[in-house]
């Protein structure tokens, strides 16, 4: 099997570890790190073998798959040179700043057959691949992702930064089109919204309530999950899949009692295993777990709660 030749562009805190695991995968070759700052580009490309560029142009026609992770406001105009230029591109989230460059993204990769898959790092998470095969759609969902603050990605508002992981698996688990939306949240930090909170009311009577923060004191990703008789809990951190449901069995007269499951998976590499996934899916042909409809649809929702918060 020939090797592909791939490229990561974007060697700040992030692009280094795109780098790292494509320099692991047997079946490929990490050829470049491109960065604007040429140290960086060296600091990231000497460690992995590989060679450092400023200007990722160069490579256009030169690469079979990339990474781009550069600012979010560049991720339209540099994916797009490259799917036009025949690379497979992995696109980390958002996909783009405006649902009409995600489309455009979109279209491209599409009229040139090339694979389009965004970054959204959760998927790969096994405690939410344990929830890929529920047997019924949830009528409420409530999750709740906090973190301490972090300079390096205040370039976004809260909604683009956390919440839209979140609402990524929402809209993934859920299925139907959004119907309302209603949120709330404050600067505290920064210039752009901090703290946020967000009503979800989709089409098929589901609700999800949904609460991001980055000014919080301690690491906190949750999601709980309501059906008919049962309830699942998701921690995302600690990697445990709970399924609370109602059994054969009384605990008292006419109430059934209610049986639970617990599932803690191992610690795993999440980035790997997406970056992986994205190989396969050039090798074979297939669809990404995210792929860039997905990433459009969590774009879209995020910016109309975005608007809501700045307008009401």
């Amino acid at each position: 099997m020939n090797k592909l030749k791939c490229a990561v562009i974007g060697a700040g805190y992030l692009g280094k570890f795109h780098a790292e695991k494509y320099a692991a995968l047997a079946d490929c070759e990490l050829v470049a790190v491109v960065d604007v700052n040429q140290e960086a580009a060296q600091m990231v490309a000497d460690k992995f073998g590989a060679q450092p560029l400023t200007d990722y142009r160069s490579l256009l026609g030169n690469v079979d798959a990339v990474s781009i992770v550069v600012p979010t406001t560049l991720h339209h105009a540099v994916s797009r040179d490259f799917l036009n230029a025949g690379a497979h591109v992995l696109v980390e989230k958002p996909i783009a700043v405006t649902v009409e460059e995600a489309d455009d993204l979109i279209r491209i990769a599409r009229e040139n057959n090339r694979i389009l898959q965004v970054g959204h790092l959760e998927r790969f998470n096994p405690a939410v691949r344990g929830l890929e095969h529920l047997e019924e759609k949830p009528l409420f969902i409530e999750s709740h992702r906090l973190s301490p603050f972090n300079p390096r990605a205040n370039d976004v508002s809260v909604v683009l930064d956390l919440m839209i992981h979140d609402i990524d698996i929402i809209l993934a688990l859920v299925d139907s089109e959004v119907e309302r939306i209603d949120a709330s949240g404050t600067a505290v930090l920064t210039q752009g919204t901090d703290i946020a909170n967000a009503r979800i009311t989709f089409k098929n009577g589901c609700v999800a309530n949904v609460t991001a923060s980055r000014i919080s004191m301690k690491m906190e990703r949750k999601m709980r999950m309501f059906r008919p008789c049962s309830y699942i809990s998701v921690d995302f951190q600690n990697r445990v899949l709970v399924k609370h449901k109602t059994g054969d069995k009384e605990m008292f007269p006419g109430i059934p009692e209610i049986v639970s499951e617990e599932s803690v998976f191992e610690s795993g590499d999440a980035l790997f295993e997406e970056i992986k996934h994205f190989i396969h899916c050039i090798r074979s042909g297939e669809n990404p777990i995210v792929s860039g409809e997905a990433g459009r649809r969590a774009l879209a929702t995020a910016i109309e709660i975005t608007q809501f918060l700045k307008h009401g």
